[in-house]
């Protein structure tokens, strides 16, 4: 069984110190190991930003994708090899923005994928801009008189559209944001993780001060059932989506592979993928 250390390489990241992403990134390869993978057994997938270098900061099969197109990249890579496990991360403006059609598909079509958003409520990597997360008022080089747009609630937008797994985290609390992630990945089905993880260069208002002072913890409440949809919809709500912890999972539907037709639990790479001349010339009859 690989260790933490083995899904480590010797690549050091560029993020600015202090940075959240350094937490997510310890996260995803501790629980990789406590849930039991070998690195040849683990995909990351990214996108574009910041957050979209993790890929080859972790021992594991990585692809750096284009901007919003992680969710895509990631699904083919399943539907590909479904023994393959397949974790997305992008940032809220790859996500949220740009890739937010894609995402509220791959919710719905509840593929068994793990994507985790590293939240900063900004574009970090083009220098400070205002993103879908970024709040009402909120100055940046694009909104210098601040945002006039309402801000986006992506849980919310998932309960909406049959997400299975929703989650939440903070990345200074890397035993939750560990274990979340674990419980992601043993979900049969799509899992969202959102986890806030600050921009310290360009974001001086959501920092690690004030999600320490404005985040509830579910963990807060014992009676809290994660499998009660409504309720967890008025919980993101009571607490304007600053709530941390898993907030629901759905373990009664079906994830997509599941459900197709035919579709073999064996990769296409180990499947004899070879046709005869007489299959082959059946198949050019098809399009004369």
């Amino acid at each position: 069984m690989a260790t933490f250390k083995e899904f480590r390489n010797n690549v050091k990241p560029n993020w600015c110190p202090g940075c959240g992403d350094f937490s997510i990134q310890a996260a995803i390869q501790r629980a990789a190991a406590n849930v039991g993978l070998e690195p040849e057994n683990l995909a990351v997938i990214s996108g574009i930003g910041c957050s979209g270098r993790i890929s080859g900061y972790i021992n594991a099969y990585g692809f750096h994708g284009i901007h919003g197109r992680v969710l895509p990249i990631a699904q083919g890579v399943k539907l590909a090899n479904r023994e393959m496990t397949v974790i997305a991360s992008g940032g809220d403006g790859d996500g949220f923005a740009i890739g937010m059609g894609h995402t509220v598909h791959a919710i719905r079509r509840n593929l068994n994928v793990t994507y985790i958003v590293m939240d900063n409520q900004i574009y970090g990597l083009t220098k400070g801009q205002t993103s879908p997360r970024s709040a009402e008022g909120f100055k940046t080089k694009s909104t210098p008189e601040g945002s006039i747009e309402s801000t986006l609630s992506p849980l919310e937008i998932a309960l909406s559209a049959g997400a299975t797994f929703v989650a939440q985290s903070f990345s200074s609390d890397l035993k939750q944001l560990t274990s979340l992630i674990e419980q992601g990945i043993k979900h049969e089905g799509f899992s969202l993780i959102n986890v806030f993880s600050p921009c310290v260069t360009f974001n001086k208002i959501n920092t690690y001060d004030w999600f320490k002072e404005n985040i509830v913890n579910l963990e807060q409440f014992p009676d809290y059932d994660p499998t009660n949809r409504v309720l967890a919809m008025n919980k993101i709500m009571e607490t304007n989506g600053m709530l941390t912890g898993l907030i629901y999972q759905n373990t009664t539907r079906k994830s997509y592979e599941d459900l197709v037709t035919g579709f073999k639990q064996e990769g296409l790479a180990k499947q004899d993928i070879m046709i005869t001349p007489d299959q082959f010339d059946k198949l050019v009859a098809e399009f004369k």
